[in-house]
């Protein structure tokens, strides 16, 4: 769909995939010059770093030796090479009840918002859990947490949900200027969200807005989570983490809430993500080995597909425009992809035993859809030492074919973004793996 593609062309469909206006993500001049592939027969040749080989050169040949050697030093890498991590600064947890809501969707639900509070200072850093579950449930449920993009109040179309006071994006199509959110955006990522379904399933939704935690531009690190875990003017640690460590690190203090949370199973809990919150996911399933399921929607570069096919984004690509997101090593791989230690399947490697979902969509080439799969596929060794059911071909299964084994794939008619039928999976898969 992509080849050949005008300058202009090339601008909307980066657009598409970021769901971000222009002025926000179009860079420098040499970003303007960079040409991206979407051609399979224009593929490198390349070579996928051993998944189940010991840096000593030991094989990984049990489930044993993966969880006390081998995964311990694939975390290592990207920690060090990729996402980076956080200081260990002594956070303060404290929880306010902001609303209670008895009979939201019309008497399905239980709506609560929740501020977390990350300091002693009411005025600090702070994240507001909009947690939705079933009003008839009599015991704690299962729940899907993500992060949203653009406000809870975006979730749903009810003005008792708080506005975000966070930096948001400015979107023209909402009249969203100053980065301040209004009442334009209110209900605005409905059709992301399909709450009725969750909770007639029997399961419950907690999202968040990802900017909450920490606000998704170039800041130099001076908001949000990073306002009190950075040290002063000092220059950053080249494995200093960046947006995404953040964005990982505040869903796992979600996950610590909901763990006194009596309405919740914190057991079953299934982390959730699109695009680059799909980046997020799974690396808060790497580093949070609590989360029960991973689901990584359309994540693409830096996220389920392989980095080392250059196809689509690619990590210059990323880092260039993204310049937050990463820890700084991974710069050193910007049109270096072959040098890195790392690639996906290893990240969705991380999660093993536990049960993966990784979807893409058919418009969504620059996400790289069969990368994605084949990041899944390559992953399969390791959950294999566990006994689980993986794909045993590179082949990928057709357009609208879900396949949920103990992991799962599908990649969905249209472009990029999350729909009903995305949702209508995921909860199969739940329905297999959380009940």
């Amino acid at each position: 769909m992509f080849r050949n593609l005008s300058f202009n062309q090339y601008r909307c469909a980066i657009v598409v995939a970021c769901g971000l206006a222009l002025p926000n993500i179009w860079g420098s001049a040499t970003l303007l010059a960079e040409e991206f592939n979407y051609d399979e027969s224009k593929v490198p040749a390349y070579t996928l770093p051993e998944l189940l080989t010991l840096e000593d050169g030991t094989n990984v040949d049990s489930a044993d030796v993966w969880t006390s050697k081998r995964r311990p030093e694939i975390l290592h890498l990207f920690q060090e090479h990729v996402f980076g991590t956080l200081p260990t600064s002594a956070i303060k947890l404290r929880t306010k009840v902001r609303s209670s809501i008895p009979d939201a969707l019309d008497g399905k639900a239980l709506r609560r918002e929740v501020t977390v509070f990350f300091s002693d200072d009411d005025n600090g850093p702070q994240m507001d859990l909009l947690i939705y579950t079933p009003a008839a449930a009599t015991k704690p449920v299962p729940v899907f947490m993500g992060y949203n993009f653009n406000g809870n109040h975006t979730v749903e179309h009810d003005p008792r949900i708080h506005m975000t006071r966070s930096w948001v994006h400015n979107r023209k199509e909402l009249s969203i200027a100053d980065n301040m959110a209004n009442e334009t955006s209110r209900g605005s990522e409905v059709s992301r969200w399909d709450v009725k379904s969750i909770i007639n399933r029997g399961y419950g939704l907690v999202t968040i807005y990802y900017g909450d935690v920490d606000p998704d531009f170039d800041d130099g690190f001076k908001n949000g989570i990073h306002a009190l875990t950075e040290q002063g003017d000092s220059p950053r640690a080249s494995d200093a983490g960046g947006s995404i460590s953040a964005w990982a690190w505040g869903l796992s203090r979600a996950l610590d809430v909901l763990e006194s949370d009596a309405a919740i199973d914190a057991k079953k809990v299934a982390v959730f993500g699109h695009s680059r919150l799909g980046k997020t996911s799974l690396w808060a399933g790497a580093t949070d080995q609590r989360f029960a399921m991973v689901i990584a929607n359309e994540s693409g570069c830096g996220g389920a597909a392989l980095d080392k096919r250059i196809f689509g984004e690619t990590v210059n690509r990323i880092n260039n425009s993204f310049p937050h997101w990463f820890c700084i090593n991974h710069r050193k791989y910007n049109n270096n992809e072959a040098a890195m230690p790392v690639d996906n399947h290893m990240l969705i490697a991380l999660s093993a035993p536990r049960p993966v979902y990784v979807a893409s969509a058919e418009e969504d080439t620059w996400a790289d859809p069969y990368g994605e799969y084949l990041g899944l596929y390559h992953a399969g060794p390791a959950f294999k030492l566990f006994g689980k059911k993986v794909f045993e071909s590179d082949r990928m299964p057709a357009v609208d074919s879900p396949v949920q084994l103990d992991v799962a794939y599908h990649m969905r008619t249209g472009k990029h973004d999350v729909t009903d039928y995305d949702w209508d999976q995921y909860l199969k898969f739940a329905d297999a793996h959380l009940r």
